[in-house]
């Protein structure tokens, strides 16, 4: 049933798909503008939003008449736009000052930076080469890391400082907006051929 070789290779997969650590310019960014990241209430509700995707993702897009790849084409733009916010330095997310630091832990944290279309995506594609056990625990390490850094990103500000941030921000922008363009074509040619 549980396999350490399959937990391994669907950890690092999707480790290096939710990139956390490219993530955390737009966290701080986010912090900033929103005050506080409720750390926790972010990845239960990513980890909640994956598992469940692990589970019904495909039933669930069927049933709006969604296909994976829509569903990842929409994904790629919204990370294109945190992209572009990053490296032009304007702002697509704008915080509603009625909203609670909650909702701003959940969107766009949880979803899309987490649990995005790209994560979600992967996630349906390691169900046709693994036990869906072994993707559950990758899962759950995955969640394990991405609470450590969020918790970790005040520390991370101030070790990085200002300039550094600002370098870290641009250069992970660009990394954003060429996720979003691979994922984006991707999705459009595995699209033509059906």
């Amino acid at each position: 049933m549980f396999d350490l070789k399959e937990i391994f290779s669907v950890t690092l997969i999707l480790f290096s798909v939710i990139d956390i650590l490219g993530s955390i310019p737009i966290i701080i960014n986010l912090r900033k503008k929103v005050g506080h990241v409720q750390s926790g209430k972010a990845t239960i509700a990513a980890g909640l939003l994956m598992l469940l995707f692990l589970l019904v993702g495909k039933s669930i897009l069927s049933l709006f008449g969604i296909g994976v790849e829509d569903f990842a084409i929409a994904g790629a733009l919204i990370i294109f736009a945190l992209g572009a916010e990053m490296i032009l330095g304007i702002e697509l997310f704008k915080p509603d000052p009625d909203a609670s630091t909650t909702s701003a832990s959940i969107v766009p944290i949880a979803f899309p930076l987490i649990a995005g279309a790209g994560t979600l995506t992967t996630i349906l594609t390691l169900k046709s080469e693994y036990s869906q056990w072994n993707i559950a625990v990758g899962i759950i390490i995955n969640l394990g890391i991405v609470y450590v850094v969020l918790k970790s990103t005040n520390w991370l500000e101030r070790k990085l400082g200002k300039t550094g941030l600002d370098v870290l921000r641009r250069i992970f922008g660009i990394i954003l907006l060429s996720i979003s363009i691979k994922i984006f074509k991707t999705a459009l040619t595995s699209s033509e051929m059906f």
